[in-house]
């Protein structure tokens, strides 16, 4: 069993930086790949970024060059940092990692950007 738990998220305006981290506990030896999602009112829940299991980083083409993840193996941190951010950014930011076959996910934090 994995346990994620996020913070960072908050309001800023268009143009300004956040930065997410994401703290696992539990069976942290045992994690694969980690990732970061979002998703909006009416949405489904859309991949953002991911580390797989190689160290390979993949970002999604809308924010390419803005936000960048990383993972810290000693702190079990998995983090997300968010530059020139604009309103479309909006969404409640999840962070989520696969364990063999299990995907485990945290509850959430809302970035809200303002034109």
């Amino acid at each position: 069993q994995v346990q994620l738990v996020e913070s960072g998220g908050g309001w800023v305006q268009a143009g300004g930086s956040l930065r997410l981290s994401c703290v696992a506990s539990g069976n942290t030896g045992s994690i694969d790949s980690v990732s970061w999602y979002r998703q909006t009112p009416g949405n489904l829940r859309e991949l953002v970024a991911f580390i797989d299991r190689h160290g390979r980083e993949r970002y999604i083409d809308a924010i390419k060059g803005r936000f960048t993840i990383s993972r810290n193996l000693e702190k079990s941190t998995i983090d997300l940092q968010m530059n020139n951010l604009n309103p479309e950014d909006t969404a409640v930011y999840t962070c989520s990692v696969r364990s063999g076959r299990t995907d485990y996910w945290g509850r959430g934090t809302q970035v809200s950007v303002s034109p």
